[in-house]
């Protein structure tokens, strides 16, 4: 038996970067984010978790992942992380000033949408219903 409660909200993903302060000071520039945490692991090592009041991405790395950088193996079978915005050109081009490379861009209903790799290999949808 299903029970139907109200409607469900992607709170947080974790992903593991090699250089977790990087990955969050790009997301604030391209988002508009703030750290809402930092500090000690439960399983050893660092994370940051970078976000909104109400949904974050938490960055964990350890000195093993940090001294294979940039040749660690991210978490498979992850596709990428979506993130809506405003201003989608914006957006891309702080992507771009951060020396990164946006691809695959594509506007259907209901809306535009590009793509692009961080420096963990870790694939990002930039979408823009506006």
């Amino acid at each position: 038996m299903i029970i139907k409660t109200t409607a469900a909200a992607l709170e947080h993903v974790n992903i593991t970067v090699s250089d977790p302060l990087r990955s969050a000071e790009l997301m604030q520039e391209l988002f508009g984010w703030h750290i809402r945490w930092e500090g000690p692991s439960m399983s050893g090592g660092h994370t940051i978790h970078v976000g909104t009041e109400s949904q974050y991405i938490a960055l964990y790395s350890n000195d093993e992942v940090k001294a294979a950088d940039p040749t660690f193996q991210k978490g498979e079978p992850m596709n990428h992380i979506g993130v809506m915005v405003d201003d989608l050109d914006r957006v891309e081009k702080s992507v771009i000033a951060a020396g990164l490379e946006p691809f695959n861009h594509d506007d259907y209903y209901p809306g535009q949408r590009f793509y692009f790799f961080d420096w963990n290999g870790i694939e990002f949808e930039v979408v823009s219903y506006a």
